[in-house]
C-alpha cells in the first residue's frame, strides 16, 4: 500500500510538471502570436489639429494632376487620402506647384508636403521626412518600333533629350563622353516628349514613372534599357514640427503596403510598357474636339483668371503710372528724378525676374508668404505702370509747348493749366496707347504662370500634364488669345477714331 501510494504521488507530480511545462509553452506561443499581431496591426496616432493642410505640386503626372473632370488625382493624392482615412485625420490639399509648395511648408502655411519630393541630405537640414513611399529611377525611352537603340553603346552619334536640372540630365552629362552622344536640354516635360515625337532627338531620358504614365496615356514609346536606380520620394514636414503627422503617415503607409492597397495604387498610374488605358466616360482626348469637350470649362476658368489678373493690375497700373508720368514732366526737379529712377529700375528688370523676386524673394524680407495671385498682380502692376508713365509723359509732351506758355501768361497756375488745357488734349493722344498697353499686359500674364498662377497658359500646362497632347492644347490656347486680343485691337481702333 505504501509503494502504491508513492507511485500515485509520483504520477501526480509528473503530471503537474508536464502540465506546467505545456502551460509555459502555450503561454509563450500566445505571447509570440500577440507580438506578431501587434507588429502587423497599424498603430493609431492621435491628431493634434482638426485639419492638416498638405501642399502639393499642381502638374506632376502620375503623382498629382487634374483629370478630365477638373479633379486632382494621382499616386500622391491617393496615398494621402487613403492614409488620412486609415488614421482618422482630416486634410485639405493645396495644389500650388512644387516651388510654391516648398515655400508654403517653410512659412507654415502648410503642415506637410507630398509632391514626388526626393529625399536629399540638403533637404534633411530643413525638413523631416517619412519612410520612403516610392523608389524613383530614370530610364531611357525611344519611339515605339525603333530597334536601333538597345543599349547605351547604340547612342553613339545620336542626340538624347532631358529636362534641365533633373537627375536624368545629370546622368547623361556624366556619361556623355563615355557613350559618345550629344545632349539636348528642354525646360518642360511636354517639350521633351514632343521633341522625340517630331524627331528633334533620337532618344530621351526621364523619371521612369512619368514615362510609364505617358505610355499608359497612349504615347508611342518603348524602354529598351533597364531603368537606373534613383532617389526616394517621401512625405515631408518642417523640421521639428508636426511629428504626429509624420507618424500617422508612416503607420498608414505600412498598412497600405501590408494590405496590398499600395501596389494597386501604383499599378493604376504606372504602366509597364505593355498596357494602356482609356476612360470611356469622357471623349477621346487624343483629338482636337475631344480636348475641347473635356476641358472647355477649365480653359474658360483659366481665361477668366487671365482677364481678372489683367483688369486688376492694369487699373492699379494706371493710377501709379499717371502719378509718375506727371512727376516726369513736373517743374520740380526732385519729382522728375524720382520718376526717372522708378521707370529705369522697373523697365530694366526682366519681368520674370521681377515675378520670381516678388514671389520667392520678397517673403524673406517682409516675413510672410505672398499668395501667387497677389504676387502676379503686383508684378503686372509694376511692369505696366512704368510703361504707362512713359505714355503719359509722351502724351503731355505731344501737346505744343506754346499752349502751356500762353496759359501761364494769362495768369493760370501750373496745376490749373494742366487740368483744363494740357491733360484733356494729352488724354486723347494717350487712349490708343493705353489700349495697346492693356493688350501687352494681357499677354504678359503668360509669364506669371512661372510662379504657379493658374491663368490660361498654366491651365494648359496642367491639361498637357494629364493628356500629353501638347500640340492640340497649345493650339486651342493660341486661338483663345488670338480671338481676345483681336477684339481688343479692334476696340483700340474704334476709340482712336472717336477721339480724333
Amino acid at each position: 500500500m505504501k509503494r502504491k501510494h508513492l507511485f500515485h504521488s509520483f504520477v501526480f507530480l509528473m503530471t503537474g510538471l508536464v502540465t506546467l511545462a505545456f502551460g509555459h509553452v502555450a503561454q509563450a506561443d500566445n505571447t509570440t502570436t500577440a507580438e506578431s499581431s501587434t507588429s502587423e496591426t497599424m498603430q493609431k496616432i492621435e491628431p493634434k489639429k482638426d485639419v492638416y493642410v498638405i501642399a502639393s505640386d499642381s502638374a506632376f503626372a502620375p503623382f498629382e494632376f487634374q483629370n478630365a473632370n477638373g479633379e486632382y488625382e494621382g499616386i500622391d493624392v491617393k496615398l494621402m487620402e487613403s492614409i488620412a482615412k486609415l488614421q482618422g485625420f482630416n486634410i485639405r490639399m493645396d495644389y500650388r506647384g512644387f516651388s510654391a509648395a516648398l515655400q508654403a511648408l517653410e512659412s507654415g502655411q502648410a503642415d506637410g508636403m507630398i509632391a514626388g519630393m526626393t529625399v536629399t541630405d540638403e533637404r534633411k537640414k530643413s525638413y523631416d521626412f517619412s519612410d520612403s513611399y516610392f523608389d524613383s529611377g530614370i530610364q531611357l525611352a525611344v519611339k515605339k518600333g525603333d530597334t536601333s537603340i538597345k543599349s547605351y553603346e547604340d547612342l553613339k552619334g545620336k542626340t538624347v533629350g532631358a529636362k534641365v536640372g533633373t537627375e536624368s540630365a545629370e546622368f547623361l552629362s556624366d556619361h556623355e563622353s563615355e557613350y559618345g552622344y550629344s545632349i539636348k536640354y528642354f525646360d518642360a516635360a511636354d517639350q521633351l516628349y514632343d521633341g522625340l515625337k517630331v524627331g528633334a532627338i533620337d532618344a530621351m531620358m526621364d523619371d521612369y514613372p512619368v514615362i510609364g504614365y505617358a505610355i499608359k496615356q497612349g504615347q508611342e514609346l518603348e524602354t529598351p534599357i533597364e531603368k537606373e536606380s534613383g532617389g526616394k520620394y517621401a512625405f515631408a514636414v518642417k523640421k521639428g514640427q508636426n511629428p504626429e503627422l509624420l507618424n500617422m503617415f508612416n503607420e498608414g503607409l505600412k498598412e497600405l503596403k501590408r494590405t496590398g492597397e499600395y501596389d494597386k495604387i501604383i499599378k493604376e498610374y504606372v504602366a509597364d510598357g505593355s498596357e494602356s488605358s482609356s476612360d470611356s466616360s469622357v471623349a477621346d482626348e487624343s483629338t482636337f474636339l475631344g480636348l475641347i469637350q473635356n476641358n472647355y470649362q477649365a480653359l474658360l476658368k483659366g481665361l477668366w483668371r487671365t482677364i481678372l489678373l489683367t483688369l486688376i493690375s492694369f487699373a492699379l497700373a494706371i493710377v501709379i503710372g499717371v502719378i509718375f508720368g506727371l512727376f516726369s514732366v513736373a517743374p520740380i526737379r526732385a519729382l522728375r528724378t524720382v520718376a526717372s529712377i522708378y521707370v529705369d529700375i522697373i523697365r530694366g528688370i526682366p519681368m520674370m525676374v521681377l515675378a520670381f523676386f516678388i514671389f520667392f524673394g520678397l517673403p524673406g524680407i517682409v516675413g510672410f508668404t505672398i499668395p501667387d495671385f497677389i504676387a502676379g498682380v503686383i508684378t503686372l502692376t509694376l511692369n505696366a505702370s512704368a510703361y504707362i508713365a512713359e505714355i503719359v509723359r509722351g502724351g503731355i509732351n505731344a501737346v505744343p509747348v506754346g499752349q502751356m506758355e500762353a496759359s501761364r501768361s494769362l495768369g493760370l497756375s501750373y496745376n490749373r493749366t494742366m487740368q483744363k488745357i494740357i491733360l484733356p488734349q494729352a488724354i486723347r493722344i494717350m487712349i490708343p496707347s493705353f489700349v495697346n498697353q492693356f493688350v501687352i499686359s494681357l499677354k504678359d500674364t503668360t509669364i506669371i504662370s512661372a510662379i504657379g498662377v493658374v491663368e490660361l497658359l498654366q491651365t494648359g500646362k496642367i491639361i498637357v500634364a494629364r493628356t500629353t497632347q501638347s500640340t492640340y492644347v497649345y493650339l486651342i490656347i493660341a486661338i483663345m488669345y488670338l480671338i481676345l486680343i483681336t477684339a481688343l485691337t479692334k476696340l483700340a481702333k474704334v476709340l482712336e477714331k472717336k477721339v480724333k
